[in-house]
């Protein structure tokens, strides 16, 4: 497994992952930043930079995150949620055709090891509420603002 850490405006991004593809992409408060990004995890990197500068909406390097079979069920689910979209956590339950597995759907967006490539932080809870993140609130309200089709400018 080859790892490498980039910078990011939410802080310092790890990711790890081999000729199978990438199984984890975190973030971190701090690290040390990479000088050379192995040559299996480049294409990862370069498809995150133009995310974060607004001009990709859909990852398209291949992906290796390692769960449960029921995990993976709901990760791939995550990746259909369209960019700039949010769907609550009891319709993702629907969408996995069990109302009552809310909170095992919940557990799994969680543990989502490919941050922002399968974007849990498009789920909300079913008021509209930021509800659970693992890199923090503050976090997923940046990412659904810089997806947001509807960008506004600061007056301050």
């Amino acid at each position: 497994m080859q790892t490498a850490y980039i910078d990011s405006p939410l802080g310092i991004t790890k990711i790890v992952g081999d000729a199978n593809g990438i199984s984890e992409i975190s973030i971190l408060s701090e690290g040390k930043i990479a000088t050379q990004i192995p040559k299996e995890l480049q294409c990862c990197v370069s498809q995150l930079q133009e995310y974060f500068e607004g001009q990709r909406h859909h990852f398209d390097f291949k992906i290796n995150p390692q769960g449960t079979e029921f995990q993976q069920k709901v990760w791939q689910e995550l990746v259909n949620i369209p960019f700039g979209k949010t769907i609550s956590y009891l319709e993702l339950s629907k969408k996995l055709g069990d109302v009552k597995a809310i909170r095992a759907v919940a557990s799994a967006n969680g543990r989502n090891p490919l941050w922002i490539v399968v974007p849990c932080h498009r789920v909300i809870g079913t008021d509209g509420s930021l509800t659970g993140y693992a890199g923090g609130l503050w976090r997923k309200k940046w990412l659904l603002e810089h997806e947001s089709s509807s960008k506004q400018q600061s007056l301050f």
